[in-house]
């Protein structure tokens, strides 16, 4: 008789951007040792069918009313939701993904004697798009979560976990991995096509991605090609003429787009660490970031990448793409995220915990 293998329950406040290829990602590599479900609020950027994405003994949860409940009239009826979920599927472990899951979740389920887990995925109180007293919300109720639950913070960067440290000693971090293999083979697959000399971002266009700043730099320098791979609420900011959006597309058409291209940069007010730069770290394009958790956590100025405080360090830092000294960093930004930044790495590192955590 086949053992029965322990189930985790994977909550996520939406099923877009980094947290789903995190979860595709992640899921896939853990599948056969652990029974997994996962659970979801959808949003405008979902995938039209995210089943399509996952591994098919993976049951997906879509709860509309839910995650994105965070007053306190809507709580109640959102954690009744979450408590209702986990008596039915009955999982051995439970790991909440972003700020919304972390709130109602840490409220809803602390005490259940379930071990519970929280990835921030990038603190909210780093919001630049909020003002000073809503990041002292958010700081607030980290702090509270933190100090009432019984879970474990897995930050997702260095600079995460440091920031976790501030709150509770019941913290670890795994850095984010990607699908180096998946990358080789399209890498692999894809033909080089003539193109303009172009600078590229990838990810939703909101507030976070500061498409503000992407369109500053992309206006200083008009004979440049610049391509925002994705698409969000905030497209109308990027009204320089020198810059494509290309809409969501598909994985490889994402990443093939990302190789028929030069330079990429990361305009972002904050992070938690973003896949999107360790993947062009590994597909050797230059890489410019903001000065910012996550993203410094992985790039170091000078070393593979730049990190930059301003437009105009941005273009600067572009303009010298072609040096000996950038194309150093582009070969040893690869070599990084191939040492340290895999799938791989990454699941063992979660596996190790939710290991520790079944035999307690």
């Amino acid at each position: 008789m086949t053992e029965k293998k322990p189930t985790i329950l994977y909550v996520a406040e939406n099923m877009s951007g980094g947290v789903f290829t995190y979860l595709v990602d992640l899921t896939d590599r853990l599948i056969d040792k652990y029974d997994i479900v996962i659970a979801y609020a959808p949003d405008s950027e979902t995938p039209k069918d995210p089943r399509n994405y996952f591994d098919d003994r993976i049951p997906l949860y879509q709860i509309p009313t839910w995650l994105h409940a965070v007053d306190p009239i809507k709580e109640p009826d959102a954690r009744a939701a979450l408590k209702n979920l986990v008596v039915k599927e009955q999982p051995d472990l439970i790991h909440l993904n972003g700020y919304k899951a972390g709130k109602i979740g840490r409220a809803a389920l602390d005490g259940m004697g379930i071990p519970l887990f929280y990835t921030p995925h990038g603190y909210m109180f780093h919001s630049e798009d909020h003002n000073v007293l809503s990041r002292s919300v958010y700081r607030y109720y980290e702090q509270q979560s933190a100090a009432k639950a019984n879970c474990v913070t897995i930050a997702c960067s260095k600079g995460e976990y440091a920031e976790t440290l501030g709150f509770t000693t019941d913290a670890a971090f795994v850095n984010n991995g990607i699908d180096t293999e998946e990358l080789d083979r399209i890498v692999k697959e894809t033909a080089p096509a003539d193109h303009p000399f172009t600078v590229f971002t990838s990810g939703r266009i909101n507030d976070q991605k500061n498409p503000d700043l992407f369109n500053e730099i992309a206006k200083a320098m008009p004979q440049v090609k610049f391509v925002w791979i994705g698409d969000g609420i905030n497209k109308y900011k990027l009204t320089s003429s020198n810059i494509e959006v290309t809409g969501w597309l598909d994985r490889e058409d994402a990443l093939k787009r990302a190789l028929n291209s030069d330079v990429f940069i990361l305009t972002s007010r904050w992070e938690g660490m973003p896949m999107t730069l360790l993947e062009a770290m590994y597909l050797k394009k230059l890489c410019i970031v903001t000065n910012v958790v996550g993203s410094r956590d992985v790039a170091t100025n000078g070393e593979n990448g730049f990190v930059a405080s301003s437009a105009a360090a941005f273009v600067n830092a572009i303009n010298h793409s072609g040096d000996e000294i950038a194309q150093t960093m582009v070969e040893n930004a690869y070599k990084d995220v191939a040492e340290n930044y895999t799938l791989d790495h990454m699941a063992k590192g979660y596996d190790a915990i939710y290991q520790k955590a079944l035999k307690k």
